[in-house]
């Protein structure tokens, strides 16, 4: 139940805000802000019922409280979400003294969110909260790379074998960065934030003057004090509100949770775009090797360690002089066993077609996906052997960085301190590096849990370094049971939010996806727009299956010149790389000239160009992938037309996609009608949303796919959309402008 004070807070501040900015309310706000607070009181019931339960006897636990409060909005475009999940949970958080962690998708959102948003609410209401922008550390400089880098070449030269890639000598353009960057860190211009820099950094100037966790010394650092790293992490301690990103949550809770941002315990969690959530969990607990790349690592820490037995600063690591011959022994292990993995690799990738992803990705290499993960006996053999060679390797390295850090105690002598400050750092990556390799042979070594979704595995054959190599991945094809055990079981409460998530109506794909637990609250909540009269939803007749590529291809270049209005800006949407380049050329060279093209400019240059031809009056097309179908905001004149080639089905041959379907037909499901249907019109729901953006907007989109009116899943797809106004098969052209005058 929520607190009297508590509603009124909410209302007050509410009232402020609408009657300051001269806003008109919002139906579908009020309603997300109420469904917020009333999940959220569910924190003080559950927390009320375990003062009033019994007291436990002598030896006996505690009682649990009851998992914290899930709450899911789904929230169309125009709802002012932002807003809502603001007022709805940070004064719940404050009553409950706990700390709101807003976490975004995208760096656009997180930096709106940041310097407009939250800015905005402090400004015209009387609710007062501080706020603060996390970041990982490999945003923040490290003083003591920074020292190293500046103390002239006799250091650097000293040290450049020492650390092989990670130190090496920086050319005059690097050395006057760095030396600005000292001198505006001195002067307290600058908190050694990359992102506030005054200009853009490079990553290969950036890289140098960064750590990574494994190479942190922490507080035995000689310029702890003055760390920027912990001095921003102080800032996000002691803020009430958070905001950070996903990615950044997710590495929080693998390294047990409140190492980075807030304990989840006392943590309200807001996801927005929460759709992205299960994808970016799936891509951060995967992991993946290089048989190459790990036997040349394997060399290279041979070397390291020769070098690092020779250092005087080992006179006090007992670990490095009593395990060397063992750690030699482990690698030499790990050697055999790299070079009979390979064969058996090689011989299973033989005979395997190179294949296209039709997204974001560039052409790959031949890559083979085990069926249901299912790895074969005599690989599963050799996993199992390197896993155990990787753990004792992981855990001995672990142990000389102790011992380096033992040796940087105060009162120790100087030049050991310094040399072991040098040397802790490499040992670090390849503490990080073994486990990483470790984590991936267990994978792939062990039995998935019967009853559970297993894991997916491949390999694939790339290049690195010019040379071939054989990658081994592997990835969970269900977030649930990590978000389950990490996230839904610990934390305070969460709200998830975005303009899309469900699909077909339905928020069954997010909530197996996600692995959201049964007292998890479903909302929808409709967009204000009036789509009927706002928008057309065309399916002009092609004659031809989206299914053979030349045929659809031929199509769109066909009809494009028929159905384009050279006074509108426009956006086309492909799911394919190859289709969009082929179309591209098919056009002719008058339509050409005014199509931006995503291979031909980075996405914020491509839209600011565009932006720039409207406003001059000039015809102006994008063309562009998946990455243009969510999150581009192209209001009014700059968007009138969004036209799609096809109904976005998930790429056919994707890995964790396949292996996910495999299980579920196992379970004796429909894997087609479960994810591939769901799913295509989850995303065909986000794409068609690039046309409205606000209330003011109208135009109409265009989809090249006669499916949606033919197949027996179409009629599902169609009436997951908004309710556009509909014209199949209409006579063209439809452009009020379709060709020069």
């Amino acid at each position: 139940m929520l607190p009297d004070d508590v509603k009124n807070t909410i209302q007050s501040a509410y009232r402020q805000i609408l009657e300051n900015k001269s806003l008109t309310p919002r139906y579908g706000q009020r309603l997300m802000i109420a469904e917020i607070a009333r999940s959220l009181g569910g924190i003080l019931d559950a927390e009320r019922a375990a003062l009033q339960a019994p007291v436990p006897m002598e030896g006996e636990p505690d009682p649990e409280l009851p998992p914290g409060p899930i709450c899911v909005i789904e929230a169309g475009t125009g709802t002012g979400k932002t807003l809502a999940y603001v007022l709805g949970t940070l004064p719940m958080a404050k009553y409950l003294k706990k700390t709101v962690v807003l976490a975004t998708a995208t760096v656009a959102l997180q930096e709106q969110v940041t310097l407009k948003d939250l800015p905005d609410i402090k400004r015209y209401s009387d609710l007062e909260f501080s706020f603060t922008l996390a970041k990982g550390r490999g945003r923040y400089l490290c003083l003591s790379r920074l020292d190293l880098l500046l103390q002239g070449n006799a250091s650097l030269n000293a040290m450049a074998d020492l650390y092989g890639e990670f130190i090496a000598q920086p050319n005059d353009y690097a050395l006057a960065l760095y030396e600005r960057m000292f001198h505006k860190i001195n002067a307290g211009e600058w908190q050694g934030d990359r992102d506030e820099w005054e200009d853009l950094v490079s990553d290969k100037d950036w890289t140098p003057v960064t750590v990574d966790n494994g190479q942190c010394i922490g507080q035995k650092c000689s310029n702890f004090s003055n760390c920027c790293f912990y001095k921003a992490r102080e800032e996000v301690q002691k803020a009430d509100c958070v905001v950070a990103n996903h990615d950044l949550v997710l590495a929080d809770l693998a390294l047990g949770g409140g190492v980075i941002l807030p304990a989840p315990q006392d943590t309200i969690y807001i996801f927005d775009e929460a759709h992205h959530l299960p994808l970016k969990s799936n891509n951060h607990f995967a992991c993946f090797t290089r048989i190459k790349g790990s036997l040349a690592a394997l060399d290279q820490w041979r070397k390291t360690l020769a070098k690092l037995g020779g250092d005087s600063v080992v006179e006090e690591n007992k670990t490095l002089q009593r395990e060397l011959p063992g750690i030699d022994d482990s690698m030499a292990l790990a050697e055999i066993r790299l070079n009979e993995i390979w064969p058996l690799c090689e011989q299973t990738l033989q005979g395997v077609v190179p294949y296209r992803q039709s997204d974001m990705q560039r052409d790959q290499g031949p890559q083979h996906a085990f069926e249901l993960g299912l790895v074969p006996e005599p690989l599963r053999e050799l996993a199992v052997g390197l896993e155990a060679q990787y753990t004792r390797l992981a855990t001995l390295f672990q142990e000389i960085g102790n011992d380096l850090k033992r040796g940087m105690e105060d009162g120790q002598n100087v030049d050991a301190r310094q040399r072991a400050e040098y040397w802790f750092p490499l040992i670090g990556s390849m503490t990080a590096r073994a486990a990483a390799a470790q984590k991936l042979w267990q994978h792939f070594g062990r039995s998935d849990v019967v009853g559970e979704a297993p894991w997916a595995r491949w390999l694939g054959l790339g290049e690195q370094g010019g040379s071939p190599d054989i990658t081994l991945s592997c990835s969970p094809v269900l977030a649930a049971r990590t978000l389950q055990e990490k996230l839904w079981s610990t934390c305070a409460g969460a709200v998830l939010t975005s303009a899309t998530l469900s699909a077909l109506g339905q928020f069954d794909v997010l909530r197996m996806r996600a692995g959201l637990p049964a007292h998890t609250t479903y909302h929808r909540i409709a967009s204000p727009f009036d789509y009927a009269n706002a928008a057309r939803f065309i399916v002009p007749k092609l004659n031809c299956d989206p299914g053979n590529s030349a045929q659809h291809t031929e199509a769109i270049i066909r009809l494009l010149p028929q159905v384009l209005d050279r006074n509108e800006g426009a956006l086309m949407l492909f799911s394919s790389r190859r289709q969009m380049q082929e179309v591209l050329e098919g056009l002719d060279k008058e339509w050409r000239e005014i199509i931006l093209c995503q291979d031909d400019y980075q996405k914020a240059q491509l839209l600011k160009f565009h932006r720039q031809r409207i406003d001059k009056g000039e015809p102006s097309i994008i063309f562009g992938l998946a990455s243009f179908a969510e999150g581009v905001d192209l209001p009014g004149k700059y968007c009138e037309h969004v036209l799609i080639a096809k109904i976005p089905f998930a790429v056919p041959n994707d890995p964790i996609e396949a292996t996910l379907s495999q299980w579920i037909e196992k379970q004796g499901g429909n894997p087609f009608m479960t994810l591939a249907v769901p799913e295509a019109a989850f995303k065909l729901v986000q794409a068609a949303g690039r046309l409205l953006r606000n209330e003011q907007d109208t135009g109409r989109i265009t989809l090249f796919d006669e499916r949606i009116v033919s197949k027996f899943y179409g009629a599902a797809i169609f009436n997951s959309l908004p309710p556009y106004r509909r014209e199949i098969f209409p006579t063209l052209p439809v452009g009020a402008n379709s060709v020069r005058d």
